[in-house]
């Protein structure tokens, strides 16, 4: 606070170190919004009031503490969005206990697998059931046979064999390779995703990732490389579009524009190598500056030399820069006594200043007006709508003797000649245009929120492609957003906001809150018949609470603070867009793989569950034994997962919108694809029961005693069921329709090495298994038969990819789980039950603090009613010019502000008559109503004197604080 009033009085540079915090700043709103502190907060709040007047009036001044928490609770209300009619009780149960939600995909998962688990138990128990009445009926009623107590183990073997194949058809029916499905794909991506540079936090990212409507980027250090850098300069009468070689610039120049670009600088403004290999060099102070010192390093140059040879204690006068001469100037003593002036600044400024230029030989020549206004159509203009920041840079000569009064600024900063105009930017990184046409090609729509001015924001937008000229988008400040997405009472309405984000594709001068505001909103609204899942990108500590609050959060590796980095569900290792791209054809992949795998599954669940049903009712026995449909089961569950959750992604994922989160995890086509393997592997195998003995002129296996040995004709139709599912394995490759099953196969070795092992241990089963396996040897022209069968899924998966779907109007409905059916419970519950836990804490946050100041207020009213009457409600005259007088009889006043926005960044201070046009009218009383409507704290120092000038009400509230 010593700081700020100083600069009123001098001009110079200092530093400072900050020791702690409050929940007021920006710092503070951040952590809360990341839910930090919350503990220490709650045993605050439960202390209560500690302060307490020792007088009389305590107990109207509780009273009066009481009323402004409860009108401080009412500004909370624009942080609960539309959602603010809850009651205490419901609040309290909802933060009671934070349970954990599944991911869309474990949702959904988790009620296919308990759907086709009741319906294999009910199999398995209906198998049974008519298993054992058959054979009571035909061995006790028709035949009349008596129960014997001799033939009491036989019928007990046959009871045992009946529970036995129950338990088969109940142990093929339930999917328990899903889970494992899961977890090999997930695990799998994961790993693969860490060599492009994705290392995912949280699992269940990686498949959120897939379903991304919506990504919500920071554009400093994300979209941009976080580094002022010089891209376009005039020199010598000619505009360079890129930064020129050192030979092609006169020497003379090139020695004036070093010397003042290395002098006139602070300092404490300088490049160092990076801290990590392959990354960029660190800009270290004002960017700007770093950026035209960058111009200096591409030019071969090193300031570190010059500022050696004139240290910072040898300049002899400094013109720091400010907000009303929009300039810096450095005076050096040179050797011959006179002096020499280096002056940078805003091209507008400077070049006014100017009556000479340097030609294209080094020499100055006249620059009139006329001249200056043709550079500013021919250069400067290009380069502002190319979104550059124009900074001119000039010098002058002054004699020595007499010396200059170089107090007498507005003669002294005239008569430059100007050495060159430099247009800086903080450049797109270079893979981020196609990165987000491949985002917007998939359906994913990029937004992006950064708190750069509009101007800017929109000039990078544009060489990103995140709009288009003649498109029909938003691109709005931080301010007007809030204005139309608050109501007069300044609370959130998500109604607002769905008016809001459609269109919004740049969202500038934004704050923290702001970001959390518009992502909350995405994800809240329901005016889309998809809900919205949001990705969030960003580096800073700023970008913390958006980063929690999305769906997926994208922390940069390199450039992101550890801030970000603890609110991310993924890390960006190479800060790289395009990265994000790659992460969203991994979470598609993984639903693929998962989709793959259950097309697969289901088909071989049909045809064994039906075919072990079918079988035993008719024939007493089940044409595949209880060990063989383990093989089978085995095959299906651990090598399939295995197989076809290993698929690499393809460019091909992004040529598709997203699933969405409510749409059924069978789609029509997969059970077009798995009713009709199903229907092909049933015909054969049904053909092979009842006609196979004469079809190969073999003996006949149904109604086989007890333990009869193994036979060849239910070794063939084991042999060909299995055969049938390994070239369906091949099938269930693609699940969109595709008809060349075989593309990429050759990409993925775990897959062909699974299904050329499985075909091994099939032929050693078959040879080799003898009764426990119960298979009979087959001799070679089988074999032939047996594979031949099972090449024909291949052919008949083609005549099914002929059948167009709006064929099977019935597959709409197939497979199909109703919308409240296709989320697990919890998470139906979840929109309307759960608070975000974030925005719990920055409520009791923001309570604390209203209730400091209400404290601080009664203090200070309290001290005020103690002093002199002469000087009550005032200063004292000489408060002004002493810093001991001021500290002693500070002043507390807060004028009304802005109630609409509460703890949101607004730092534009001049647009009070804007805000004014969606502002509550002022309370009579501003001391006591200060709290009630609303505190607007700024912190942009830049602004004139007087709005932070000693008896102001900015500068009195920082003083008491």
């Amino acid at each position: 606070m010593y700081l700020l009033m100083c600069t009123h009085v001098m001009e110079g540079s200092g530093r400072m170190v900050v020791t702690a915090v409050g929940v007021n700043s920006q710092s503070g709103i951040i952590f809360t919004l990341l839910g930090a502190g919350g503990e220490e907060e709650e045993k605050k709040e439960k202390k209560g009031i500690v302060c307490k007047m020792q007088d009389g009036n305590m107990e109207n001044n509780q009273t009066k503490v009481k009323k402004q928490d409860g009108a401080a609770a009412m500004e909370m209300q624009p942080l609960k969005s539309a959602e603010g009619g809850e009651t205490d009780d419901k609040e309290k149960k909802k933060s009671g206990g934070s349970k954990k939600e599944k991911s869309v995909l474990q949702g959904k998962l988790t009620k296919l697998a308990v759907q086709i688990g009741k319906a294999g138990l009910g199999m398995s128990a209906l198998t049974v059931i008519i298993l054992v009445l058959y054979f009571a009926i035909d061995n006790f009623v028709l035949q009349k046979r008596q129960w014997l107590p001799e033939c009491t183990p036989i019928y007990i073997q046959y009871f045992v064999k009946f529970f036995i194949i129950g338990v088969t058809v109940l142990v093929v029916a339930v999917p328990e390779g899903l889970p494992l499905a899961v977890t090999i794909s997930l695990a799998y991506s994961v790993k693969k995703m860490m060599k492009d540079n994705n290392l995912v936090r949280h699992l269940d990212a990686c498949e959120t990732m897939g379903n991304a409507t919506a990504i919500c980027s920071d554009k400093t250090g994300t979209l941009t490389t976080n580094r002022m850098t010089a891209v376009q300069c005039y020199v010598g009468d000619i505009h360079y579009k890129v930064i020129p070689d050192p030979s092609s610039i006169p020497p003379k120049t090139l020695d004036f524009l070093v010397n003042s670009i290395s002098i006139n600088s602070a300092y404490t403004s300088k490049i160092l190598p990076p801290d990590k290999d392959g990354g960029l060099p660190k800009q270290v102070g004002n960017k700007t500056e770093c950026g035209l010192l960058g111009l200096i390093i591409d030019l071969k140059r090193d300031y570190q030399t010059i500022r050696n040879q004139i240290p910072e204690e040898k300049l002899y006068k400094v013109y720091t820069f400010n907000s009303v001469r929009k300039s810096m100037s450095t005076v050096i003593k040179l050797p011959d006594g006179n002096f020499r002036m280096y002056s940078k600044g805003a091209s507008e400024i400077i070049l006014k200043k100017c009556n000479r230029i340097l030609n294209e030989v080094g020499e100055p020549r006249v620059f009139r007006p006329r001249d200056r206004d043709e550079m500013v159509k021919k250069v400067i203009e290009p380069m502002a709508s190319d979104g550059l920041r124009t900074i001119c840079v000039a010098y002058r000569d002054f004699p020595g003797n007499p010396e200059p009064n170089w107090e007498d600024e507005n003669n002294i900063l005239t008569d430059l000649t100007a050495i060159c105009v430099v247009g800086i930017e903080d450049p797109v990184r270079p893979e981020v245009p196609e990165a987000i046409r491949k985002c917007q090609r998939a359906g994913i729509t990029v937004r992006m929120v950064t708190g750069d001015n509009i101007n800017t924001a929109r000039a990078i937008a544009i060489k990103c492609g995140i709009i288009h000229p003649g498109e029909d988008f938003l691109c709005i400040e931080g301010k007007e957003f809030n204005r139309r997405i608050r109501n007069e009472k300044g609370e959130v309405e998500q109604e607002r906001i769905d008016k809001v984000w459609p269109k919004l594709r740049v969202l500038a001068r934004s704050s923290p809150t702001d970001k959390h505001t518009l992502v909350k909103g995405i994800i809240d609204s329901t005016m889309v018949e998809q809900r919205q899942v949001v990705a969030v990108t960003g580096d800073g500590t700023n970008d913390g609470p958006a980063l929690k609050k999305a769906d997926v959060g994208f922390a940069m590796g390199i450039a992101g603070t550890d801030v970000a980095k603890e609110a991310s569900d993924i890390i960006l290792t190479d800060d790289n867009f395009s990265s994000i791209v790659k992460a969203v054809m991994w979470g598609r992949n993984v639903y693929d793989s998962i989709s793959k795998f259950l097309q697969f599954q289901l088909t071989v669940n049909v045809v064994a569950v039906i075919v072990a049903f079918t079988g035993a009712c008719i024939t007493q026995d089940s044409p595949l034994k209880a060990v063989q449909m383990l093989w089978v089961n085995l095959i299906m569950d651990t090598f399939a997962s295995l197989a076809l959750a290993t698929e690499p992604p393809t460019e091909s994922l992004l040529m598709r919108k997203p699933y969405g989160r409510n749409k059924p995890l069978i789609s029509s086509t997969m059970t077009k694809n798995i009713l009709g393997h199903a229907v092909y592997q049933l015909v054969i195998i049904f053909t092979l029961l009842f006609v196979g003995e004469r079809l190969f002129d073999i003996d006949s296996g149904r109604n086989a005693p007890l333990h009869a040995p193994p036979s060849e004709h239910y070794t063939i139709i084991f042999n060909t069921f299995v055969m049938m599912q390994l070239f369906n394995e091949i099938n269930a490759r693609k699940i969109h329709g595709e008809r060349n099953v075989f593309e990429g196969i050759y990409r993925n070795p775990i897959f062909c090495s699974i299904v050329l092992g499985t075909f091994g241990i099939q032929i050693v089963i078959v040879q080799f298994g003898g009764k426990p396996f119960s298979c009979s040897p087959l001799d070679a022209e089988k074999w032939m038969w047996c594979v031949f069968l099972g090449l024909g899924e291949l052919v008949w998966g083609q005549v099914i990819s002929s059948i167009p779907n709006n064929k099977l109007r019935f597959l709409k409905a197939a497979g199909q789980l109703s919308q409240k059916d296709d989320m697990p419970e919890e998470e139906l519950n979840e929109d309307q039950e759960e608070i975000d836990h974030a925005e719990r804490e920055l409520r009791r946050g923001q309570i604390l603090w209203f209730r400091g100041l209400s404290r601080i207020q009664t203090q200070i009213r309290v001290v005020n009613a103690f002093r002199s009457s002469l000087y009550e409600g005032l200063e004292k005259p000489d408060s002004r010019t002493s810093i001991h007088n001021f500290m002693t009889h500070p002043e507390f006043r807060i004028e009304d502000s802005t109630p609409h926005i509460p703890l949101i960044d607004d730092t534009d201070i001049d647009d009070e008559r804007a805000r004014k046009n969606y502002s509550q009218p002022s309370s009579p009383n501003k001391n006591n109503n200060a709290i009630d409507s609303g505190i607007n704290l700024t912190t942009d120092t830049s602004k004139s004197a007087a709005s932070s000038s000693p008896g102001s009400p900015l500068h009195s509230l920082e003083t008491s604080l």
